[in-house]
C-alpha cells in the first residue's frame, strides 16, 4: 500500500502501481539476495491487507528469528511510513525514521510511491523489494531451509496451478476491487467495481459451502490473500469504501469462514482493527475528509463458533500450529476483539 497521494483518492480514478523494485530473495541468491537469517527486516502497517499477507505467512512459517519485523505507524505523513511506534520514532534496527530513507539508498529520486510490504537489507540500509504479489511466494518456497519444524506447505507444487488461478480471481475483483470501488470518481465506475466485487463473493463463498479451504484440504496462499480482504470487510470497506450490498457478517458460508480462519493461529493474532481503523479514516482524506474514526463495529463476534472443522480438512496438514507470537509483536489490547 502506497504512502502518497492519500488525499487524491477520490478526486482520480484509482490505478495499482506494479512494485517497481522485484528483485527477490532466493535460496540460490540468483538476484544478489541470498536468504540469511537475520540479514533482512520485514517492514510492514497491520493497517496493509498486502503487508498483512507477509506478516501471516511469516508467523504459520515460523520465520519470526530469521526475518525480523518493523511495524510501521498506521497514520502516514507526507513523508510516508514512519516509525513512530519506535522508541524516538527511530526503527532500532535499521535506525531510520521513515522507510522511505531504504528507498532513497536504493534509488535516489525514486518517483514511484513508499510501500509495505517492504524487505531491506540491514547491513546497507537499503531496500531489497517491495513486491508485494512475489514475497509471500518466495517466503513459502525459498526460505524453506528456516522455516520451522511443522510448518505447513502454503504453495504446494501440486497445486500451484489451481492457487494462482484462484489468487487471480481474488486479486482482480475482490483484493483490488474493493480499492477500486471505494476510490472511483464516478457513479458508473464506482457501481462496476463494486457489482464485481460482490459477484466474487457469491462465487467464492459457493465454493467455500462445500470445502473448508479455497484450495485443496489445507491452508495455503490464497486463503491468506482472501482472508486480509475479508477481515477489513465490515470495519472499513463496507463503510469507508461503500462497498455496503451486504456485510460479511450477513453472510453465512463467508462469515464463518473468515472466522475460521482468524480463530486460527497467525491469523487473528497478527489483527490489529485498531491501527485498520484509523489508518483508512485518518489518511484517506480524499474520501473521509474530517478523518473521523467509527466506533463500530462489534468485533466481539470474530470469537463465535464458526462449525467449519465440519466440513473436515487439515489446516495445517501435516505439519503443526505456529507457537506463541513473541512478546514484542503482540497486538494491543484495543485492537483485538473482546
Amino acid at each position: 500500500m502506497g504512502g502518497d497521494g492519500n488525499s487524491a483518492y477520490g478526486h482520480r480514478t484509482f490505478s495499482r502501481s506494479k512494485s517497481h523494485f522485484d528483485d527477490r530473495i532466493t535460496a540460490d541468491g540468483r538476484d544478489g539476495w541470498p536468504v540469511r537469517a537475520g540479514r533482512y527486516r520485514l517492514v510492514v502497517s497491520r493497517a496493509c491487507p498486502w503487508a498483512s499477507r507477509a506478516v501471516i505467512s511469516r508467523r504459520l512459517l515460523g520465520l519470526e528469528d530469521a526475518l525480523s519485523l518493523a511495524v510501521a505507524d498506521p497514520v502516514q505523513d507526507d513523508r510516508s511510513w514512519r516509525f513512530t511506534l519506535d522508541p524516538d520514532g527511530r526503527d532500532p534496527v535499521l535506525g531510520i525514521r521513515f522507510l522511505s530513507e531504504a528507498y532513497d539508498r536504493r534509488e535516489t529520486g525514486y518517483p514511484g510511491g513508499v510501500s509495505v510490504p517492504a524487505i531491506v537489507d540491514v547491513p546497507s540500509g537499503r531496500l531489497v523489494t517491495n513486491d508485494y504479489q512475489r514475497i509471500t511466494l518466495d517466503l513459502a518456497t525459498e526460505w524453506t531451509a528456516l522455516h520451522r519444524p511443522g510448518a505447513p506447505d502454503l504453495y504446494p507444487a501440486a497445486r500451484r496451478a489451481e492457487i494462482d488461478e484462484v489468487m487471480a480471481e481474488v486479486y482482480e475483483d475482490v483484493n483490488n476491487g474493493v480499492y477500486r470501488a471505494g476510490f472511483a470518481t464516478r457513479q458508473r465506475e464506482y457501481e462496476e467495481a463494486c457489482a464485481a466485487v460482490f459477484r466474487r463473493l457469491e462465487v467464492i463463498g459457493e465454493r467455500l459451502s462445500k470445502q473448508r479451504y479455497l484450495v485443496g484440504d489445507t491452508l495455503t496462499e490464497a486463503d491468506i490473500r482472501l482472508f486480509t480482504t475479508l477481515v477489513r470487510f465490515d470495519a472499513v470497506y463496507h463503510g469507508h469504501f461503500k462497498c455496503n450490498r451486504w456485510k460479511l457478517a450477513e453472510h453465512p458460508v463467508l462469515w464463518a469462514y473468515a472466522r475460521d480462519l482468524f480463530q486460527t493461529p497467525g491469523f487473528g493474532d497478527t489483527v490489529d482493527f485498531d491501527h485498520i481503523k484509523r489508518h483508512y479514516y485518518q489518511v484517506h482524506t480524499g474520501i473521509n475528509p474530517t478523518g473521523i474514526v467509527p466506533l463500530g463495529p462489534d468485533l466481539g463476534g470474530w470469537l463465535t463458533e464458526h462449525h467449519r472443522a465440519e466440513l473436515g480438512g487439515r489446516p495445517f496438514g501435516d505439519g503443526t500450529p505456529p507457537g506463541p507470537v513473541p512478546p514484542g509483536e503482540r497486538v494491543a489490547a484495543r485492537g483485538r476483539p473482546a
